[in-house]
């Protein structure tokens, strides 16, 4: 046997030449023969006998070697093992044997006195079993960090996190989660998914680690295809974007494709990628807005989508895919555009009016598309019925009676439109009949903040700006708003107020805000903090649904630099609206409440929706209840009603105010959005409602729960839930 092995020791080859030379046992005393596979084998093994040789069996006198030296030991023959020594079942196996060819020794243990011991087997085994921990740990990590990407859509905080995990080796298992979760979500998460690798390519991920990723990708489709039946086109689109993004050479392919079984649908897949994707002409543009990324899109794109699923609604009549496009583009600021483009629509063609009035009708019972929205539509479609008078002949007409329908069916608020006009065209508008509106607008405002009357002001309005003209009603909303500036936190309280009863369209507010901005310079003069107050008067604009968050980007972008006076207050705009529990913040700084009637403070209107809560639970008018919170004319402090319904069914156990939720939900007087807010708070405040209630963190999982199956709650309230819930206690 060759011992020229590098691993044995000085001491074991003097041992070993000892024992070659002699057969006497007392000499091999120092050594312990394992019968192990991994042990060395004895000179003598080969040819031992199966079974022992009694020791007072006679022997020949001169053993193998031909030595004539005895030992008092040599016949000795006595096993050190515990094993009893009788052969296996197999014919295998036994003391003195080797045991079978096939046969394994799982329960081996290296033995540091084995002439052919290395510690360096031993220190690969324990490096082997801390690699496989580590890998397991980043398996774990990474796929939390994932989750919480797509909750959050936070790059940055990403890819900190992604680097502070220090595994660099396994990113490519980064990159095979992250895909493989997002192709079985929506165009949104693959969206996000795809602008996550870009932005973590060679910064973050090493190229190396991100072509390994997409090979696990495509070894792996066969068995992703069994839980995602689109697997082929998912993750073909996956590869060309990745091509387009620059992450990934075009040469991968072919290599990817020669490493890979002929048969696999991973061939597929790169296939589908070439031909389908990559050679289609501007493929760039065409990939790159495949999943329609909200970061990069734009309103014409919004408004291309939405033309799209209407005319594929009226052609299928599929109620539920239309219902899936609408909520899959997540701009519920944007609803306004549906209801315009579905009417006008409807307008065009006489055969598709049942159809899309009733697509309307539906989404509005369901809160899918709130009444301010609707009324919005409407708004914009009376605004430019001139212009569809030149391809709609009787426009006025047919717009009029849909209106009077939706009205009838009870999803459109007629009143809201009773500002608008369908008297015919707009006229230019002279410098003599913008002085004379200026001068008529600033005394009506201040008859306004003398009574407070609304309704005043919007007859007064009507006869001053008959052509409901745009350029009219921004110049009011600036005039409102420099007026109040100008005055104490009451009459800035009773603008807000007003801005949010005129139903003016937000194209006049936004125009209305940006000649504010413009003149603020000379504003600051006589205002030194008109920057502060520009800020806030936009933040309760947005808080009361004048403006949409997209508005605010608009007004942004109207200016160019950083440090203008814009570019401040939009900022600052911002900074509000983030913050935590904002809404109520905004309403209170200039300490009103916010209401349609003039003088009530927070306080009182929280009286008053726990005083309606209350008559209603003790048997009050389901529609009575709805028209109180109606009139309340807060739907941004919506939230408030459900906290205090939720507080008041777990502690007095009586479901019937979830009646009245369920009944405001369904006919969309609170949305999704509020609900949400609302059951936030009440988790915020468990711990201090079961000093009352000892059950009400078990009664909040249990209408928490059932609120989800009623689709109330936003998806992101599961993950604040989770977040929150070893804190509260409720899960």
């Amino acid at each position: 046997m060759d011992f020229s092995d590098g691993n044995m020791s000085k001491k074991h080859r003097e041992q070993h030449q000892s024992a070659s030379e002699s057969v006497d046992l007392l000499s091999l005393s120092t050594l312990q023969i394992s019968t192990s596979r991994r042990s060395p084998r004895s000179p003598r093994s080969p040819k031992s006998p199966s079974s022992p040789r009694s020791p007072n069996s006679p022997r020949s006198p001169h053993g193998k070697h031909g030595t004539s030296k005895k030992s008092p030991l040599k016949n000795l023959r006595q096993s050190h093992s515990k094993g009893d020594g009788r052969p296996k079942k197999g014919g295998c196996g036994g003391k003195g044997t080797w045991g079978g060819l096939l046969d394994t020794d799982d329960g081996h243990v290296l033995d540091p006195n084995d002439p052919n011991y290395s510690s360096t087997e031993e220190n690969e085994q324990s490096f082997a079993t801390k690699v496989n921990t580590s890998f397991e740990e980043y398996k774990k990590k990474a796929t939390i960090i994932i989750e919480e990407y797509f909750a959050t859509d936070d790059i940055t905080s990403t890819a900190n996190e992604l680097r502070e995990l220090g595994m660099p080796n396994y990113d490519f298992y980064f990159v095979k989660k992250l895909i493989s979760i997002a192709m079985d979500r929506r165009d949104k998460e693959k969206e996000m998914a795809a602008v996550l690798l870009s932005s973590l390519y060679a910064d973050i991920i090493d190229p190396q680690q991100m072509y390994k990723g997409f090979i696990r990708l495509l070894m792996a489709a066969d068995d992703l295809i069994v839980d995602i039946p689109d697997t082929i086109d998912v993750l073909a689109l996956f590869l060309a974007r990745a091509v387009v993004d620059e992450i990934l050479p075009p040469a991968f392919l072919t290599k990817a494709f020669a490493s890979l079984p002929n048969d696999s649908k991973g061939c597929l897949v790169i296939k589908r990628a070439q031909k389908s994707y990559l050679s289609a002409p501007l493929h760039t543009d065409s990939i790159g807005r495949r999943w329609a990324g909200n970061k990069n899109n734009t309103a014409e794109d919004f408004k291309s989508r939405i033309n799209n699923l209407l005319t594929e609604y009226v052609s299928s009549g599929d109620k539920k895919e239309a219902y899936r496009c609408i909520k899959d583009l997540n701009v519920p600021f944007f609803h306004h555009e549906i209801v315009k483009r579905a009417i006008i629509m409807a307008m065009e063609k006489q055969h598709a009016e049942s159809y899309l009035l009733d697509l309307l009708k539906t989404a509005a019972e369901e809160g899918l598309i709130n009444s301010s929205q609707i009324s919005k539509g409407f708004g914009r479609i009376i605004d430019n019925v001139d212009d569809l008078s030149l391809d709609i002949p009787n426009a006025k007409r047919i717009l009029q009676s849909l209106i009077s329908k939706a009205a009838s069916e009870g999803w459109l608020c007629a009143s809201s439109l009773s500002a608008l006009s369908l008297q015919p065209g707009r006229q230019t508008i002279g410098d003599g009949v913008v002085k004379a509106f200026k001068v008529k607008a600033q005394s009506i405002i201040q008859e306004y903040f003398l009574s407070g009357d609304i309704s005043e002001v919007i007859h007064c309005l009507e006869s001053a700006n008959s052509s409901s003209s745009g350029e009219l009603n921004a110049i009011f909303v600036k005039k409102l708003i420099t007026l109040a500036m100008d005055r104490k936190n009451r009459e800035k309280e009773m603008a807000s107020v007003l801005l949010s009863s005129l139903c003016f369209p937000a194209d006049d507010i936004v125009t209305g805000f940006v000649m504010l901005i413009e003149s603020a310079d000379d504003t600051a003069l006589d205002n030194p903090v008109v920057v502060e107050d520009l800020a806030l008067f936009l933040a309760r604009a947005e808080v009361d649904e004048v403006l949409a968050p997209q508005n605010l980007e608009e007004i942004e972008n109207q200016f160019l630099g950083s440090g203008s006076i814009c570019n401040k207050v939009t900022q600052m705009a911002k900074s509000l609206l983030k913050a935590r529990l904002s809404g109520e913040r905004i309403l209170r700084c200039w300490g009103g409440g916010g209401s349609c009637r003039n003088g009530w403070a927070v306080e009182d209107v929280k009286d008053k929706i726990g005083k309606l809560l209350e008559e209603y639970e003790s048997g009050g008018d389901t529609r009575e209840a709805c028209r109180c919170i109606k009139e309340l004319g807060m739907p941004f402090f919506h939230h408030e009603v459900v906290k205090k319904s939720l507080v008041i069914i777990m502690e007095k156990k009586n479901d019937r105010l979830w009646g009245l939720l369920k009944e405001c939900f369904s006919m969309g007087l609170i949305t999704m959005n509020q609900m949400t807010k609302g059951f936030m708070r009440v988790a915020e405040s468990l711990d201090d409602l079961a000093l009352d209630v000892p059950d009400a963190k078990k009664q909040f999982k249990h209408y928490f729960d059932q609120a989800m199956v009623e689709g109330w709650l936003d998806s992101s309230f599961g993950l604040y839930r989770s977040e929150q819930s070893l804190e509260n206690g409720f899960c």
